[in-house]
């Protein structure tokens, strides 16, 4: 059975990159012109967006791929992973949210993680691997 879950977008994330990137952008435009500053920022604002809704971890099998835009795609096999811990690191990773669950795999690999359904995405995770040790915040 695949399923996939959708990113949860943070606005803890989400605000303070769109309002520097649109005050810049702003700047260019209106303080002194500068068409160079808006040819580099609209691409890259662009860029962001495609990121933010292209961000996704689909369970298909007994795989995990998650993928963020065009710039990360990774599988995990569901019977290497070992940890789900409950996290808002705030290390840059395939998530769009500080809400993030950190995935540890049989060799210590991390990777962070921000599924909107997370409970929905522990449950299914963990049908598959009874095995993971799954650790939550304390509330």
């Amino acid at each position: 059975m695949k399923k996939k879950y959708a990113s949860k977008i943070g606005l803890e994330i989400a605000i303070p990159l769109f309002l520097v990137l649109g005050i810049v952008l702003f700047l260019s435009i209106y303080e002194k012109p500068s068409w160079l500053g808006v040819a580099l920022l609209a691409p890259l604002i662009l860029m962001i967006i495609y990121m933010f809704k292209n961000t996704d971890y689909t369970i298909d099998g007994e795989s995990l791929i998650i993928r963020c835009g065009f710039l990360y795609h990774k599988t995990i096999l569901i019977q290497n992973i070992r940890k789900i811990t409950e996290t808002n690191n705030p290390m840059s990773s395939p998530a769009t949210s500080l809400d993030r669950l950190e995935i540890v795999d049989h060799e210590h690999r991390a990777v962070l993680i921000s599924p909107l359904q997370k409970e929905a995405f522990i449950e299914q995770i963990h049908r598959i691997n009874p095995n993971i040790v799954i650790k939550r915040k304390s509330k």
